[in-house]
C-alpha cells in the first residue's frame, strides 16, 4: 500500500558531502542534548561518516563524553576482538578516536550462550535508555536494514536471523572467504528502529539503485524491510552515486 511519510531526500554530489552532511546532523544532536543516545551502524557506507565525526571531536567541535551509543547489529559466533567483527569496526572507526566513556557504549553480544536471552536484554537496556535519539542506517541491496531480511516482520524487537545467501555474498569482503562469513546475526529488529526518535539512512552506491527506487515507490511490504520507514515520522535519506 501507499502512505504519507515524512521523508527528506538529500541529494549529496559525492561520497565525502553524503558523509559530511550525516555527520553534521549527528554533530548538531550532540550539540543540542549532550545526552544523546546514538543507534550507530557499521560497514563500508558509513566509515567517511565516522572519519568526520572523530575529526569533528579532534577539531574540539563535539564531545560524546556524555552520550551512549547503542549499535544495530552482531555476528552470531564471531569474537569482539576478532578484526571482522563490529566490535573492532566501530573501536576501529570511532570509539578509539574519541572521548566516549566504555560503560555508555553497547554492541549487540554474539557470543552467549543463550542468544536469545542476550536479545532480549538488549532490547531492554535501549528501552531502559529511553529509545535512540537518532539512528544511522545503511541499506542492502535487497533492502535489509540492520540485519532484518526480507520476511521480517515489522513488530520484532531485538532478535536471531539467518543471513541471506546475497547478504554474505555481499560481506564476504570482510573475510577470507565466504565460508568464514557467519551464517547467524543479532539485529535489533524494525520495531526497535522505528522505536528511534530520528533515522538518518545513507545510500552511496550505484549497486543500490533497485533498492533505492524500490524506498521511492513508498509501496510498504514486509519483503523490503526498509520500506517499514516510510512508518516512521522523521526520517533523512543522504544519497549519492546512485547512477
Amino acid at each position: 500500500m501507499n502512505v504519507v511519510t515524512n521523508f527528506k531526500w538529500i541529494e549529496a554530489a559525492n561520497y565525502d558531502e553524503m558523509s559530511k552532511i550525516a555527520a553534521t546532523i549527528f554533530i548538531d544532536q550532540l550539540k543540542k542534548n549532550s545526552e544523546t543516545v546514538l543507534g550507530l551502524a557499521t560497514g563500508g557506507t558509513p566509515e567517511g561518516f565516522y572519519k568526520e565525526l572523530v575529526a569533528a571531536y579532534k577539531a574540539g567541535e563535539v564531545s560524546f563524553a556524555q552520550a551512549k551509543s547503542f549499535n544495530l547489529d552482531e555476528y552470531v559466533g564471531i569474537d569482539p576482538a576478532n578484526e571482522s567483527s563490529y566490535h573492532y569496526y566501530m573501536d576501529h572507526h570511532l570509539f578509539n578516536h574519541v572521548d566516549m566513556k566504555r560503560d555508555n557504549i553497547n554492541l549487540p553480544a554474539g557470543i552467549q550462550s543463550n542468544l536469545e536471552k542476550a536479545a532480549a536484554e538488549y532490547e531492554a537496556m535501549i528501552k531502559e535508555a529511553g529509545n535512540i535519539d537518532i539512528q544511522l542506517l545503511g541499506i542492502g541491496g535487497n533492502g535489509h536494514i540492520g540485519f532484518n531480511e526480507p520476511g521480517t516482520p515489522f513488530d520484532v524487537g531485538t532478535h536471531i536471523i539467518e543471513l541471506a545467501q546475497s547478504t554474505r555474498e555481499a560481506n564476504k569482503v570482510y573475510f577470507d572467504s565466504i565460508e568464514d562469513v557467519p551464517t547467524h546475526a543479532i539485529t535489533m529488529g524494525i520495531k526497535t528502529i522505528l522505536s528511534s526518535k530520528k533515522i538518518v539512512l545513507l545510500i552511496a552506491s550505484a549497486s543500490k539503485q533497485e533498492a533505492f527506487d524500490r524506498l521511492r515507490s513508498r509501496i510498504v511490504t514486509e519483503d523490503f524491510p526498509a520500506s517499514a520507514l516510510h512508518n516512521h515520522p522523521d526520517v533523512t535519506v543522504i544519497y549519492t552515486d546512485m547512477k
